[in-house]
Parts: structure tokens; sequence; C-alpha cells
């Protein structure tokens, strides 16, 4: 019998569909990889399966008794447990409280027994004590703890509540091989406990290496279940990809001239690791690969966020040195970001205010001309169809995708000539996508040049006229003309991030 069977479950977003009818069967003692490409579905379906969300439709059983959690807090009590790409760990907080939040051992009186929880969080961390450091200890605050120290911690807290059937999303992103080594041991020792992992990846090398079965999930439904000694790396990337849009790419979509806006030569840093490219005036260049290979890195670097350890930088043939976003701001590069709620809108303030920040921080205005303001960002607000009561409006009454568009206004609204764009389109409508893509082409043919970090690979095959495809940090390939496809950014994105550069072949037409 299944430990846990989903099926029929639909789920819907407003007007975007995110699972249409997806099933999945998990049986004890198995690893059952869940793979797709971005924004397929898997990690919606986990959310259900977790409780985090419910679903519009569908049937959820566990040991083949149908159940309907509540929570997240109904779904632990039954078993379940998840490791998120977003990490839920307190900074302030020691490991050890962390790791047993809302479960630390208790003593008289019903307080916490500080020496049990100490002892206790030691053993959990002896699990991955070669691969830790020496630094990490019980009473170590998370804050001072590295990003991959930060990933194993999730994962012990994860299995610090001893759960029958345990997702891990995406919880190798930030790890080296060792480190990954650790991890893939304590699920195969779950998998001799009984227990059930559903594991979700992009590394293809990671499913054959761990996985008893896979799952393939495409456009929110379920299109490939198979034992993985029955399936290849080939058939599951078709499965991803779908054979309908499997062959050559389209023409490109702007005409960029021969000089070169901005080039980049061996830059590194604490994510980057020899990166070189040109961006030619009037080109998208796209950023693909996996998630969190040093893309998003590469766009705040070059706007002065992040540190550049070594290399250089030249716009339209001078040096730049990106000491700071101001720096950056005079050579007329603008940068913006996916993650709206922290690196975009300033939530209590009104519209008005959002929308002329990079004015203001360009220019150093301490006086504010609201009509001459108002006057440059019109025309922006108009072309983006911003839609809002009153500039005078908390920009928090926006919807996602209007607050977004306030990001893409202000920025549009100092003119720049190059516009780093950080997974811009994440969490907005098709509508605001499209406004935004319309925009982004008419900025081209004005002699803008674009650098495009999306996490929608289908997006970034669409808009890209080029695609550097990242790994560990480095870019491992180049798509374009007939190589500009879903298929040739797998074969590149899966390749080992510790191997030699991906070979790239064009689909067939």
């Amino acid at each position: 019998m299944p430990i846990l069977e989903a099926s029929g479950v639909r789920k819907q977003f407003g007007g975007v569909v995110a699972l249409d009818g997806a099933h999945l069967t998990l049986e004890p003692h198995e690893v059952h990889a869940l793979v797709g490409s971005n924004g397929c579905g898997k990690s919606t379906l986990c959310k259900i399966i977790a409780g985090s969300l419910a679903a519009d439709e569908g049937r959820l059983e566990l040991d083949g008794r149908e159940v309907s959690f509540a929570g997240p807090r109904e779904a632990a009590a039954a078993g379940i447990g998840v490791f998120y790409q977003d990490l839920s760990l307190i900074p302030e907080m020691t490991v050890a409280e962390n790791v047993y939040l809302g479960r630390e051992p208790r003593g008289a009186g019903g307080l916490v027994d500080r020496v049990a929880l100490r002892d206790a969080t030691a053993r959990a961390l002896a699990q991955f004590r070669g691969v830790l450091g020496a630094d990490v200890h019980a009473e170590a605050r998370v804050a001072d703890l590295s990003a991959d120290q930060c990933q194993l911690i999730e994962v012990l807290k994860v299995l610090a509540a001893d759960p029958r059937v345990v997702i891990f999303d995406e919880a190798t992103a930030a790890l080296d091989r060792n480190q990954v080594g650790a991890v893939f041991t304590r699920i195969r020792a779950l998998k001799e406990q009984g227990r059930a992992v559903i594991f979700i990846t992009h590394r293809m090398d990671e499913v054959f290496e761990l996985a008893d079965r896979v799952t393939v999930m495409r456009n929110g439904r379920t299109v490939l279940t198979a034992p993985i000694a029955a399936t290849s790396r080939d058939a599951l990337v078709q499965a991803m990809v779908g054979e309908a849009i499997a062959g050559a790419a389209r023409d490109r979509r702007h005409e960029p001239a021969e000089t070169v806006a901005l080039e980049a030569q061996g830059l590194g840093s604490a994510k980057l690791d020899n990166v070189s490219f040109a961006l030619r005036r009037g080109e998208i260049l796209g950023l693909g690969g996996l998630h969190g290979q040093g893309q998003s890195d590469l766009l705040r670097a070059l706007f002065g966020v992040l540190p550049i350890v070594r290399g250089t930088v030249r716009v339209d043939g001078h040096p730049l040195a990106p000491s700071g976003p101001r720096a950056a701001m005079r050579r007329s590069i603008a940068y913006v970001s996916g993650d709206r709620a922290r690196f975009g809108v300033l939530a209590i303030r009104p519209i008005f205010e959002n929308l002329v920040l990079s004015l203001l921080a360009r220019e150093r205005r301490w006086a504010v001309a609201r009509k001459k303001l108002e006057g440059v960002i019109t025309p922006f607000v108009e072309r983006l169809k911003l839609k809002f009561s009153s500039l005078q409006a908390p920009v928090s009454e926006l919807s996602g995708g209007n607050q977004q568009k306030v990001v893409i206004a202000r920025w549009l609204a100092v003119v720049p000539s190059i516009l780093l764009l950080d997974d811009p389109t994440k969490g907005i409508d098709i509508q605001t996508k499209q406004d935004l893509y319309a925009t982004m082409d008419q900025l081209c043919s004005q002699g803008v040049s674009i650098l495009l970090h999306s996490s929608d690979d289908e997006e970034l095959l669409a808009v890209a006229d080029r695609v550097l495809v990242f790994n560990g940090g480095r870019v491992v390939a180049e798509l374009s003309g007939e190589q500009r496809t879903r298929v040739a950014l797998y074969q590149a994105a899966y390749a080992s991030a510790r191997g030699a550069p991906a070979e790239v072949t064009a689909a067939s037409p």
C-alpha cells in the first residue's frame, strides 16, 4: 500500500493554473524524484501535501485514508516534514533553538531543559560533523553561519521532527559535493528505516544517483512516472520539454549593434568564478541555468551591491569599478529585482515616493519638486499601464504585478543605457509580463542593453537573443541561433557543476 497518494490535484491562482490534475504515488522505503522545468507545479503540489496550500480539487490519501490538512501543523502531526527552498531559520536564534523550535525538551515546571537541548543538538550535528565545520555548535548564532551551513541546519531541523514522509525541495542547491554526499547518506538511512522521500531537484545526476522512481511534471500536469532503471536522462528531458516545443528556436528577436555596451572579463567573487561576457548595444542577453548558480550575484555585483574580488568591467569601453549602486547609476546602469519585498518597494510609503526614489538618489536631490517629477514619471506609468487610485496611496495597496511595475517605472524614469533585470516577472500575472516584454522590445529598439536573469526557462528563451548558462558560478555554455532551445538549455544546466563545460547540441528542426 502506498504511504502517500495525491490524485487529480488542481490549484489555480487568479488566472494562472498551477496544477491541472496532477498525481503522485509514494511508497515506503522509496526515494521518489520529482522533476520538471521552472513553474511546472512541483513546489505547489508539495505545499498542498504539506498543508501550506489548499487544493481546489483532488484527493490526498495517507496510509490509504483520505486526509485534508488545515495547515502545516496538522500535516507535521501526521508525519510529513518539508525542506523548503526558502529557509525558515531565525537568524538571531542559536542553532539549537532553531533545530528544536516548538519541540524543545522540557524539564521541571515546563521550562526548557537547556542541557538536554544542547545534548540533542550535538547528536544531530554529529550527522554532518565532517561537512559543517568546527564553528557550528549548539550555541552558535545562525546569523553567523554561511549559506551552506544554514542549509544543512535546515535539513537537521526537518529531520528532528522524525517525519515518516520527507519532502526535500532543492535541498542541495547551495551545497558542495561533500555536503551533498552527507545529505544523500541521511536520505538513504531514512529509506532503510521504511520512510519515504520526495526529492525535488534540477540536477539530473542527483536523480539517477539517489532516486528509485521519478515523476516528471509539465504545465501543472504529471506527464511521466517511471522506475529509474527503466528511463534515461534524454527521456526525462524530453518529457519535461514536450515534443511540440522541442524543435529549433525562432530567429533573433532584436538587431543589436556591433558596439559593446558592457564587457566583463574574468569576474570573480564569493559566488562567481571567472565570468566573462560582452553585452551589445540593443541586445537582451539572458542568464539561465539552475537556481542559485550565480546569475543574481552577477547582476548585483555589476550594480555595486556585492563586491567583485577580481576581474574587470568596462562600460562603453571605459573601466567601471562598481563601488556601490550610486556609482553604477552615474554610468547609466539600472537594476530591477524580482524580490520586490526585499529589494523593491517601500511598502508603507506612497506610490509617488516609490516611483521617484531612483531619480532622487541619482541626482542627490534634497528638495522634491513634485509637479516636475510627476511630469517625468507619468509617461512611464502610462507605458506600463500602472493602475492605482492615487499617487498618495501606499504602494502596499497595489497588487503584486502593479508593485513590480512601480519598481520598473522607477528605473525607466532615469533613462538607463544598461538595464539589469533580476527575475523581474517572478510572481506576476501573464498580462503584466506581456506589458514588460513589450517595454523591453521598445527599449532595445532605442539602443538600451538588457542583461536578464529569469527562473522561467520558457520566458528566457522567448525574450533573450542569447543565453549564458550558469553552473557553479561559471558560464558553462552560450546558446544562440538554433541552439536557443529548452533541450539545449537543459543539457547545459543539468551538467555537473564540477565537470567540464557542457557540450550543447542543437535540437532537430
